[in-house]
This record gives C-alpha cells, structure tokens and sequence, in this order.
C-alpha cells in the first residue's frame, strides 16, 4: 500500500497542477535554506567576529569566506539537518492544495472536501513544528547515548512525528480531526512506516527538496486507500 501511494504521487509529476505546486514548494525550501544560512553565518560571525586567527594558519576572515566559497557546501550539509522542521513547516501551507490536485486526478468522485483555512493549516503545522522540535531536542540525550543508534533514532522519532503530521492534515479534510485521529491510530504502523520511509530520503541533499510534496501527495494516496479498505463492501 506504501509504496503503491508514492509510484501514485511520482506517476502525477507530469500534471501541470502538481508541478505548479512543486515548483513554489521547492522555491520556498530553498528561500528558507538560505535564510537559515544567513542566519547560520551570522550567528557565527556575531561570535567570531569578522576574522579569526587560528595557529599555523593565521587570519581567517570567516564571514566573507564563508559566503564567498562556502554557500552550497553548507547549505547542503544544514538541510540534512534542517529539512524535517522545513518540510513540517511548509505542510499547512501546501498539502491542501496537493491533496486536491491528488484527489481531482485520482478521486474524481469524490464529493468537495471541507475546506480549512490557510490559517487553521498554518495553526495546525506550527503546533506539530513546535512537538517537533521539542521531541528532537529531548531526543539529543538519546543521540549522545547511543551515538551509533542516532541515525535508527532519528529517522523513527521523526518518522513517527511526520507521518503523524502529514497523514493527519490530510485525512482532517475527509473526516475531520476526530475522525482522523481514529484511522490514523487504527493504522498506527503503517503510518510510521511511511513517515520513516519519508524522512530517510529528506537526509540527502537536493533529493529532500522534493520531498515534503511529493510526502503529501503519498499520504494523501495512503489516506484513501485505507479509508476506502475501512468502508464495508
């Protein structure tokens, strides 16, 4: 059924409503990258100052090196780390319309799904954001510990806390919030399994900015598929 949703959201790639949606998702993870980047070298600059005299080397001039010659190399190895709260911060932006686009293409039968605002989504993706992050900076302890076992950790806490995110928005357009909650703990397991297997691919580079869409058009599919498998015959 997983897998079955994402070749669903990989065979709409052609759609131009689906590129169109993909192309502003793509741009504004890159606008938000590089808005962590600016912040990133500024944060460091405030502490190093403009140059730093390090032995054997001598003066570094670390913010203008830094945005010189070490943009990409950084802004890559930042999105390993930085793209699970980006692809949760964009959700409540996109995945309605995402969602639609799925269900016009794949659903055309459906009736109008209820429509909530963009500020209940912004609502709703800023409170999973903040669990997010929370979850991950209690997680640290854990990530010290067992150092060898971070990686496991990290892509099943996050898993668990994307899935939980991605499939709740788009079922909450169906059958609302309770009804959500209801299917999303009856398929508790399959839930986390395609978050898992949505956050391993957003720690590679430039793979992860197609990512957060492509993961809301999947869950939009996996949401339906289990829906209809719950309906009786």
């Amino acid at each position: 059924m997983i897998p079955a949703s994402f070749l669903a959201a990989i065979g709409q790639l052609g759609d131009r409503r689906f590129q169109s949606v993909l192309a502003k998702g793509v741009g504004l993870t890159v606008v938000l990258f590089i808005a962590f980047y600016l912040a990133f070298v500024w944060i460091v600059g405030w502490f190093l100052g403009d140059s730093v005299t390090l032995p054997w080397i001598g003066t570094v001039s670390w913010v203008d090196d830094a945005i010189s010659w070490g943009a990409v190399p950084l802004m890559l190895l930042l999105s390993v780390f930085l793209m699970v709260p980006v692809a949760s911060a964009i959700t409540g932006i996109f995945l309605d319309e995402v969602a639609q686009a799925v269900e016009d293409r794949h659903y055309p039968a459906l009736g109008p799904a209820s429509d909530p605002t963009l500020m209940d989504n912004i609502r709703d993706s800023l409170g999973f954001l903040g669990v997010l992050i929370g979850a991950n900076i209690v997680a640290l302890v854990l990530y010290l510990i067992f150092a060898p076992l971070a990686p496991f950790i990290f892509w099943g806490l996050n898993g668990y806390l994307l899935g939980r995110e991605y499939f709740t928005l788009a079922a909450i357009r169906r059958v609302g919030r309770e009804g959500a909650a209801r299917l999303r703990k009856r398929h508790f397991v399959t839930v986390w399994i395609a978050g898992v297997l949505m956050v391993v691919p957003l720690t590679i580079p430039l793979v992860n900015l197609l990512v957060p869409i492509l993961g809301a058009a999947t869950f939009t599919h996996l949401f339906h598929r289990l829906e209809n498998r719950r309906r009786p015959a």
